[in-house]
């Protein structure tokens, strides 16, 4: 028989849910999304997927980077009022290039207690498997699309450690071409796709060599780019 769990009461957890294999969640991640009063999804859709692998009924509601400043305010008033919450993203954890922060700091501002699980998350693996120095690192998330893109890219190739940043499939390419000017065509980094799925794909080599693979390439699915320090 499980032991009996009491929850404090003006409660938020955060909960990491798998990067693509169903199986990459813990035990206690499940118990708790049975447990709490609501789970807050950042699309309610993708994360109906994982909610009825693990036949999960508890009620969702959607929570966002589009409606997270209106909808914040009224969370912590639920939760004051003792609803004990669990905050999910797509993929791996809330508040890592996802939606979280602004909830995170609101509940610490009114004094409720956040908890949050280890679990999924992309860059740790992507680090790990890249076999670049990895006892320090730096990671930048996404970098901007158009204004202070440039400058972010000068900041990164001066680094001294290795570093890592999300991308989209279709501007792998040209953040690879745009990253060999920066830091050099000897610069060596690995880009890591599709991390725990059926089509992994982990490919190493000079930041030019990376850039005419994927060049033309029709890629899918979420990356991660290592880049080893100057």
């Amino acid at each position: 028989m499980m032991p009996v769990v009491h929850r404090p009461p003006s409660m938020l957890y955060i909960i990491p849910t798998p990067i693509g294999n169903l199986e990459d969640i813990t035990l206690r991640a499940l118990r708790i999304l049975k447990e709490v009063d609501v789970i807050l999804a950042e699309d309610t859709r993708t994360s109906k997927k994982l909610l009825n692998h693990y036949e999960i009924n508890t009620p969702l509601r959607s929570h966002h980077a589009h409606n997270e400043h209106g909808t914040t305010p009224n969370l912590i008033v639920e939760m004051q009022a003792e609803t004990t919450m669990a905050l999910i993203s797509d993929a791996g954890t809330p508040g890592i290039s996802d939606p979280g922060f602004l909830l995170v700091r609101a509940c610490v501002q009114a004094g409720m207690k956040v908890e949050c699980l280890p679990g999924a998350t992309a860059i740790i693996p992507a680090l790990v498997v890249s076999g670049l120095p990895c006892g320090r690192f730096y990671f930048e998330g996404f970098l901007p699309h158009k204004k202070g893109r440039q400058t972010r890219l000068k900041y990164l190739a001066t680094l001294d450690c290795t570093f890592a940043l999300y991308e989209s499939p279709h501007r792998i390419a040209k953040c690879l071409k745009q990253l060999a000017e920066h830091c050099g065509e000897e610069r060596q980094a690995v880009v890591c796709r599709e991390l725990t799925k059926l089509h992994e794909e982990v490919q190493r080599g000079t930041l030019p060599e990376l850039s005419a693979y994927y060049e033309g390439r029709k890629v899918k699915g979420e990356i991660v780019v290592v880049v080893k320090g100057e």
